[in-house]
């Protein structure tokens, strides 16, 4: 059923009562296979959209005069231009011609002169209209100039004395456009610019002083327009520099330019500012700016021309406010304060939003906008102010923030509104479309879209719908449930769905509807890994000739293929060089070559994929070796500091002085580091010590290495004074009884300051000595006081004295004379039990008097049978877990200890362990009688930890509950047998010891009664061993010893043809198991490779070359008779079955009644083949010797057998391949002689009454 749509154009509250109706037919959908196109017919109406604005222009020739409009819109709209708020038809001009196409309207002037030109300056709107509205652009400023000319100029003469500042006066053309300025000389090289020589804003070249060096007669200002692309070169100037008739005197700053102390600038928002402060002065001033009202950001700022620029770039609001300059040299300072004012031109905050509406609905267009000062909001329709069209009072409201709502609209308001923002320095204007239409609700995007983002990025899923009313859509995600409820996610109002900060849990199917319909589309979200840079560039210095390797290493999400890698220098794009190889890139690396000071910079690796981009800087600094000496003299040596002063090493990169000094009373010690200076120092102050005699010399020094050091300074002589410090750490070390040891760390020797150097040694007693100290003197540490006691306090000091007076007053610290060993025991020493093997001892403190010394602690000796265990504890109590061994005596002594060693015993104490749980028994080992029982044998605990009152044992199926419990009484048994048991299970048995105190740890044992083909995962059954090769003419005897519990268990041996790749396998059962097994093998006389036997159960490889010596059988004649006697046969024996063949037929039922061979009668439940006659049987087959053959069944196996079997089999190579198959199946066994082992109808009866050994598993 096709879709009506209906719209009628007019306009809301305008004089016209005329309505254009118009009735559209939509297209149903039309999908195809992976789209979701919808079809509108061309007769859809669209609104004129305005796509290129006229743009302002200055004319400066006939050619410049060009302006254009283009819309889009359907019908195809018609243009109209204004003029300074008049009609203005260019095509009926004659002076301008008018190129106009569909959706485009241009005109230019025809006119030669530019005098015809002024005419034309004004402001121009163009309009774009259809039925459905029109469109109003931006205003165009037209404006005519003149290009600039070369003006005829006299030379000028510039002369001025050393040391004077001055200003080259550059004086570019007056023009609407900026000038760029050079100064350059005759030769086109550019003056070399300098924190001295700087360009002013206004062209000038501006000296902050004058050198013989800046006379020069060619001091050209060259004036470049990019408008007009224009050059030209203003007159040379000559400046003349003439020497001072006296010494140059030095020069406080001044200003320049601005002039004065204070400035005032305007500036727009967005625009760029510059703040110049160019000053004079000798030495050239260093410039620094700071904002006074506020921190000056590094990152809004960008300092220019020697930090003579202070440059904002997009300059916004909070950039307003007061700034300084402040120049600085060694004469004094001078500042400039800066007021900067931000204004704004109009620019919107909010812009209001085309639509569809359906009839009947409340339209809000919301219009705001900001700027400095605030703009005067107007509304228009179709560029007709509101104010001036027959309105409705209920139409629509222009509220106070300039928003325009129209109350239940019609077909009739459809039309472009016009929303206009104005102030001083400007204005905008937006064009919206209301487009009232009914229209069913459609979704424009595709079903299944993929989309693709790293993490971290801002995920968009699209949902473009059509429709009027506007369709309202629903996002669900299958993997949340709330969708909306996450902050990172956030609904557009075009129907779209973003999603910020996406991680690998965002990835998913998301699915768009819209509301009460069944319209929706689903939509994939892939995230990927994000690029990382794991190896960035790194800062290096290297230098000059040299190259430079910078590194950029990153992980890539591998679907995002290869990175392109992109390296900047200082910001701009670097590319291969390819003629003198400056830059390589290889792979991750960018090499510079022949490295030059112009290569310094940062430098940036970008690593670009197509979706995201990761990015890390390095930096590359240039350093060279220094090779100009150091001069170096000394000023006010005076007491205690002096001046070093040396000049700097202009052509180095980067040094840094080490100024080092020579005592001259200890010039065995060399000379030795005194202080360290930056780079753009070149004095230092320097602290000296007292009563020294110094010299000083300097060395320059950077990344490269070091210069050759200076010429050693004058003798330097320091005075004496009094010491300015004392003797650290100091100490007593008393070792001996009743003496006191004082001990200190000596004082270096620049440290005495003056002759006659020794310490002051001071001490009493802390208690009962009173306030007199004790003084003696020495000239080295340490120094022992004899006579003062054992064990008792003192204070002690320490204090340097010299010829000029005592040190510092020292503080006093606390020492002790040597120590004693303690006089007394511990006493009332007890033991607590707490369990069998944890006790808990106890004591009573010790008088410090006896100790005589620091207590360091208690001694505990605990004594069992031989062995000793030694605590040394501190504290009151102990408890003792060191495993005691449960129903023990033990004995326990205590001793008091210090530093000099152990006091006397404390009285000997004895006490016992409890009983405790027995340990696991010793061993337990396993037998099986019977098929059905099993006999454990085991031996008592080695630690029984009590007194032993018997077992118990726990024993259960091998991956099954527990399956029985047996309990023993009697201490004395150590074997048991268990009945019943199934033949078929493995077993797991636990044996525990008992006491009193309980059930002690087990032993554990795994067992079963048969040894099946099959084992379960992780039982291992035991190897072949004693595997011996006896090699023959044609044959290969092996033999082995068959393991004990080997039932039904398969032997492999594999083999190959040494001068070949195959491999052969032979399976042989165990019939007779308990005994040595032999193997015969016959082979073609030629070279096998033996390479293992092995077993079903447990892999074992043995390996070797037989060397099979060949025969006669091997001979080309021998093969021939033979082949012809087996060809001979062939004949006779299909000759002898034709005949029997004729010979009459037997029923089967006779064949059944007859005598049956043993031979042929079936083995329990299955045979070998049908029935046969006897010589049928002669040749009948035998069943594989592989896996399924019955020789291996349980009933065919023999346990009454002999010492050895033998089995024979004669085989040649292709005999051998059957055999080495046994998955391919029954085969034909040729050559197998009645009584050999190997034959079935020889096997003999089934014997399972014998008892079986019990093989323990490990």
């Amino acid at each position: 059923m096709a879709h009506t749509q209906r719209q009628q154009v007019g306009g809301r509250g305008q004089c016209s009562s005329r309505l254009f109706p118009l009735l559209l037919l939509l297209l149903p959908f039309a999908a195809q296979p992976g789209q979701a196109a919808i079809h509108i017919p061309s007769n859809f109406k669209r609104p004129p959209v305005i796509t290129t604005q006229p743009e302002s222009v200055t004319v400066f020739s006939v050619e410049d005069l060009v302006m254009s409009c283009e819309a889009t819109g359907n019908p195809p709209p018609i243009f109209r231009w204004t003029k300074d708020g008049e009609e203005f038809d260019p095509g009926s001009d004659p002076e301008l011609k008018v190129s106009q196409q569909s959706g485009s309207f241009v005109f230019y002037t025809l006119s030669n002169t530019m005098d015809t030109l002024k005419q034309y300056q004004g402001k121009y709107v163009c309009y774009a209209s259809n039925e459905l509205g029109t469109a109003v652009s931006n205003e165009a400023i037209l404006k005519t100039d003149v290009p600039p000319t070369q003006q005829k100029e006299r030379k000028v003469h510039m002369k001025s004395e050393q040391g004077n500042s001055i200003v080259l006066k550059c004086n570019p053309p007056q023009s609407s456009m900026k000038p760029i300025i050079h100064w350059m000389d005759r030769g086109l090289h550019h003056i070399e610019l300098s924190q001295r020589v700087v360009s002013g804003k206004d062209g000038n070249l501006y000296f902050a002083h004058l050198t013989a060096e800046d006379s020069k007669d060619d001091y050209t200002c060259n004036v470049q327009y990019l408008a007009t692309r224009t050059i030209l070169a203003k007159e040379p100037i000559t400046l003349t520099v003439t020497p001072s008739n006296s010494v140059v005197r030095n020069k406080r700053p001044q200003m320049m330019r601005p002039t004065g102390s204070h400035s005032t600038y305007h500036a727009l928002k967005g625009q760029t500012l510059e703040l110049e402060c160019i000053v004079q002065g000798l030495p050239t001033p260093d410039v620094s700016w700071l904002r006074k009202d506020g921190e000056l950001s590094e990152s809004r700022t960008v300092k220019d021309m020697f930090d003579r620029r202070l440059l904002f770039s997009n300059i916004s609001e909070t950039d307003g406010g007061e700034y300084q300059c402040r120049a600085n040299n060694s004469q004094g300072k001078v500042t400039h304060t800066y007021t900067v004012i931000v204004e704004a031109a109009p620019y919107w905050t909010k812009e209001p939003v085309s639509q569809l509406y359906a009839p009947g609905e409340t339209v809000k267009l919301d219009c705001q906008a900001d700027g400095i000062p605030p703009p005067m909001i107007s509304w228009t329709i179709n560029g007709i102010p509101i104010s001036g069209q027959c309105t409705d009072p209920h139409a629509h409201t222009h509220n106070l923030v300039g928003s325009l709502i129209l109350n239940d609209v019609t077909f009739g308001d459809t039309a472009i509104y016009q929303c206009r923002a104005s102030n001083k320095h400007g204005t905008i204007l937006t064009n919206t479309n209301v487009y009232v239409i009914e229209l069913p609700p459609q979704i424009l995007t595709e079903d299944g879209n993929t989309y693709t983002f790293t993490e971290g990025q801002k995920a968009l899923l699209e949902c473009e719908t059509f429709g009027s009313p506007k369709p309202k859509v629903i996002w669900e995600s299958g993997t949340t449930s709330s969708l909306l409820a996450d902050p990172r996610v956030n609904p557009l109002t075009n129907g779209g769905l973003e999603i910020y900060n996406v991680t690998h849990s965002d990835e998913g199917f998301y699915t768009c509807a819209v509301q009460n319909t069944n319209l929706s589309v689903s939509a994939e979200l892939e995230v990927l890994n994000r690029t990382v840079i794991v190896s960035p560039p790194q800062a290096l210095k290297v230098q000059p000739g040299t190259t430079a390797i910078f590194t950029c290493l990153a992980i890539v999400d591998p679907k995002l293929g290869s990175p392109l890698i992109q390296w900047r220098k200082d910001g701009l794009k670097l590319f291969e060089s390819h003629i003198d190889e400056k830059y390589t890139f290889e792979g991750p690396d960018l090499i510079i070559t022949n490295v030059e000071p112009y290569d310094e910079g940062i430098y940036t690796c970008e690593v670009i994929t197509r979706l995201d981009m990761a990015e890390a800087t390095g930096t590359l600094t240039l350093y060279g070796k220094i090779t100009d000496h150091v001069n170096v003299y000394v000023s006010d040596a005076s007491f205690f500091f002096a001046f070093c002063i040396f000049p700097s090493l202009l052509d180095s990169v980067s040094p840094e002085y080490v100024v080092e000094f020579e005592d001259q009373d200890l010039k065995e010690i060399g000379w030795e580091e005194l202080t360290r200076v930056s780079e753009n120092k070149v004095h230092a102050r320097l602290s000296l010590w007292p009563y020294m005699s110094y010299r000083f010399r300097v060395i320059a020094i950077n990344e490269v290495g070091k210069s050759d050091s200076s010429k050693p300074s004058e003798i330097h002589n320091t005075l004496a004074e009094a010491p300015d410090r004392n003797p650290e750490d100091v100490r007593s070390e008393s070792t001996n009884p009743n003496t006191l040891v004082i001990a200190w760390q000596e004082m270096e020797k620049h440290d005495f300051s003056g002759p006659d150097f020794k310490y002051k040694v001071m001490w009493r007693k802390v208690v009962g000595s009173g306030p007199n100290w004790h003084i003696d003197y020495t000239t080295a540490p340490p120094f022992t006081v004899s006579d003062v006691g054992n064990f008792s306090a003192f204070e002690i000091k320490v204090q340097a004295v010299n010829e000029k007076g005592e040190g510092p007053e020292p503080d006093p610290v606390i020492g002790y004379s040597g120590e004693d060993s303690p006089l007394e025991p511990p006493v009332d020493v007890g033991v607590e039990l707490i369990n069998s093997s944890t006790i808990k001892v106890t004591w009573a403190a010790v008088d410090r008097e006896s100790v005589r010394g620091h207590l360091l602690g208690y001694k505990v000796q605990i004594l069992y049978l031989l062995c000793c265990l030694v605590l040394h504890i501190q504290g009151l109590k102990l408890l003792i877990n060191y495993s005691l061994t449960p129903y023990s005596h033990y004995t326990l002594v205590m001793t008091v200890f210090n530093s000099k060693g152990e006091g006397p015993a404390s009285e000997m104490l004895s006490f016992k362990t409890d009983e405790g749980v027995p340990g696991p028994p010793m061993s337990l080992m396993l037998d099986s009688p019977s098929e059905t029982e099993m006999t454990l044998h085991w031996t008592p605990p080695d630690q029984p930890n009590g007194v032993l009152i018997g077992y118990l044992l726990q024993y259960q199926q091998s991956e099954h509950h527990l399956h029985g419990v047996v309990t023993i009484d009697d201490s004395a048994v150590t074997h048991l047998t268990l009945r019943s048991l199934d033949r078929h299970s493995h077993y797991r048995f636990y044996l525990r010891g008992r006491t009193a105190a309980g059930d002690g740890e087990p032993i554990m044992q795994d067992g079963a009664t048969i040894m099946n083909l099959i084992l379960p995962s992780g039982w291992i059954s035991v190897p072949p061993s004693n595997i011996s090769l006896s090699v023959g003419e044609n044959s290969v005897n092996l033999s082995w010893v068959a393991k004990k519990r080997h039932r039904n268990v398969s032997f492999q041996i594999h083999y190959l043809n040494k001068n070949g790749n195959n491999v052969y396998t032979d399976i042989f059962c165990c019939l007779f198991c308990l005994l040595s097994f032999s193997l015969l093998l016959y082979f073609h006389p030629v070279y096998y490779h033996y390479t293992n036997v092995h077993s079903a159960f447990c892999p074992f490889s043995s390996e070797g070359v037989t060397e099979v010596q060949p025969s006669f059988a091997t001979q080309g004649w021998f093969i021939g008779v033979v082949s012809a006697i087996v060809l001979l046969l062939l004949i006779l024996l299909i000759l002898c079955f034709i005949k029997r063949s004729k010979g009459g037929k037997y029923s089967v039922k006779d064949k059944e009644e007859g005598p049956m061979d043993s031979e042929a009668r079936p083995m329990k439940d299955e045979t070998f083949g049908e029935y046969s006659d006897l010589e049928e049987k002669r040749t009948a087959s035998l069943p594989s010797l592989g896996e399924e053959s019955k020789l291996c069944s349980e009933d065919n196996l023999d346990y009454n057998g002999s010492s050895a079997v033998t089995t024979e089999l004669n085989m040649d190579e292709s005999l051998v391949s059957q055999f080495s198959r046994p998955s391919e199946g029954p085969e034909t066994l040729h050559g197998l002689p009645d009584n050999s082992p190997l034959n079935p109808n020889n096997a003999p009866p089934a014997n399972n009454g014998m008892p079986n050994s019990v093989t323990i598993l490990d």
